[in-house]
């Protein structure tokens, strides 16, 4: 899979994929991100512009349609992409569900917001699939791009030494992870339940659904519907 990254300040997502699982799923060839600076494609006069003031007034800039433009229409002109993703506080909401979806993809782009956003023509006419990581708003797109990229990029076969480790996430049958424990089995007093010392991997699963149940039931009842 290749993920390429639109940013005006690409520097500020060089750590995500620098560092663990991620690193080493690119070193390995598994998986490919390139982070492209929107600034390469500015418009060409003194100040190599990227963003303007908005049509009509009010505060903050807007990245310019332009750019952006010249940008994914290079990308597309060397391979196919499946989709373009702008990464917006009014995108649809990011679902466990979505990422197994990307995860199937072979090539995507993700455009991040800066400032007060995108011209709206980029909106209507670039973007193929706008997505949020929640109801809240964030200085620009680059750290949702990292979530998105990362919520996608471990479930792409290989990525993680267990791919069954992704199977058992929270979300993936909607319900919560259950409890999990490791050594040591006592500690100031505080025991690990006997059911997952017990190694009977049937009644340990059992267990480990009906914590998942109850715990989705306390926590996010809403999951269970």
């Amino acid at each position: 899979m290749r993920i390429d990254i639109i940013s005006a300040v690409p520097d500020l997502m060089q750590s995500p994929f620098n560092h663990s699982i991620l690193k080493r799923a690119i070193t390995n060839n598994l998986v490919s991100v390139n982070l492209i600076n929107l600034r390469d494609y500015a418009i060409e006069n003194k100040q190599k512009q990227i963003d303007d003031y908005a049509f009509g007034g009010g505060a903050g800039m807007v990245l310019m349609i332009e750019p952006i433009d010249k940008c994914i229409t290079k990308l597309k002109a060397e391979r196919v992409y499946d989709e373009v993703i702008y990464m917006s506080p009014d995108g649809e909401l990011l679902t466990q569900k979505i990422c197994n979806n990307l995860s199937l993809l072979k090539n995507i782009i993700i455009l991040c917001g800066h400032y007060k956003g995108v011209d709206e023509r980029v909106r209507q006419h670039l973007i193929t699939k706008e997505i949020s990581i929640g109801d809240y708003v964030l200085s620009g797109g680059e750290i949702p791009a990292a979530v998105l990229s990362d919520a996608i990029l471990r479930l792409v076969p290989g990525v993680l030494n267990d791919e069954t480790s992704a199977l058992s996430d929270s979300f993936q049958d909607n319900l919560l992870a259950p409890p999990v424990y490791t050594r040591p089995a006592e500690y100031k007093g505080w025991q690990v339940p006997e059911i997952v010392l017990s190694g009977h991997a049937a009644n340990i699963d059992k267990w480990r659904h009906e914590q998942s149940i109850a715990r989705t039931k306390l926590r996010r009842p809403e999951l269970l519907k």
